[in-house]
């Protein structure tokens, strides 16, 4: 059901896509758009989980590697039905983590040196499971997907204007000049809004996992105090939604929570508070 809500999540957003794409270039527009939204789908589906993970530098591990935590690693996949997901250690002192992949049998976990040194064991644990959890629920995929069509449908926004189509096809232009910066706008609003959802069911689904929803809690609780003190080094916007704590938390922004790709931290430590 996860994974049908996933394709169903990616046809909606390339048919969104490619009306934009009609609205500010007409036929020749629909027609750019198509192709760009398949090749935006083709790439994202099937690279874009090694280039995220090229992008922090993270750094593959195993068993011999790693021990500690990859028997941990191994030991919850049991737990969740799962295949083991390549595991990645990004050399960074903030601790955070993210999973991705595009299905069970090439995900991937990745989580920062600096988790592994801030946090203890069970604390840990709580965050492993919460990304299997986004594994376990297809929600990288699905967070991957929103995030490629969102920056496609800003880069067709700034090149509308440059798209063919004779004067019939063109809406009248102050519609496009208010689409041109509604739609990108919208296309986030939906990352933002899958995001923040998941990231509930997430805990909820480490919390299952662990047993021991406080483990989660005490994480989060260190993760965003970290996160509030320095900036994960490489972070991008298109790719803080799949952390486990947005690694822009420190930064003022306006309308910070509208436009937040996680639930506040304490939210979630209350909804967690629920589950003992």
């Amino acid at each position: 059901m996860e994974q049908l809500k996933t394709y169903a999540l990616m046809i909606g957003l390339t048919l969104v896509f490619i009306w934009f794409g009609g609205m500010v270039g007409g036929q020749m527009g629909m027609i750019v758009a198509f192709l760009f939204a398949m090749g935006t789908n083709f790439y994202a589906y099937y690279y874009s989980d090694q280039q995220v993970l090229k992008h922090y530098n993270a750094i593959l591990v195993t068993r011999s590697s790693a021990r500690e935590l990859y028997d941990m690693v191994d030991r919850l996949t049991k737990r969740a039905s799962l295949p083991m997901p390549q595991l990645y250690i990004i050399p960074d002192p903030i601790p955070n983590a993210f999973a991705t992949g595009r299905d069970y049998d090439h995900a991937a976990v990745a989580v920062t040196q600096g988790l592994l040194d801030l946090l203890d064991e069970e604390e840990v644990e709580g965050v492993i499971a919460h990304e299997l959890s986004h594994i376990k629920h297809y929600d990288m995929l699905i967070g991957t997907i929103a995030a490629s069509l969102a920056g496609a449908i800003a880069m067709l926004a700034n090149f509308g204007m440059f798209f063919g189509g004779n004067e019939r096809e063109r809406p009248n232009p102050i519609v496009m000049i208010a689409m041109v910066i509604i739609m990108p706008m919208a296309a986030t609003l939906i990352q933002m809004t899958v995001s923040r959802s998941r990231e509930f069911l997430a805990d909820e689904g480490a919390a299952r996992m662990t047993g021991h929803p406080e483990w989660l809690q005490r994480a989060l609780v260190k993760l965003d105090n970290y996160a509030h003190q320095g900036v994960l080094h490489e972070a991008d916007p298109q790719t803080a939604h799949m952390f486990i704590i947005n690694p822009f938390s420190g930064v003022k922004q306006n309308f910070q929570n509208l436009f937040s790709t996680h639930p506040t931290t304490q939210d979630r430590i209350d909804r967690l508070e629920l589950l003992k």
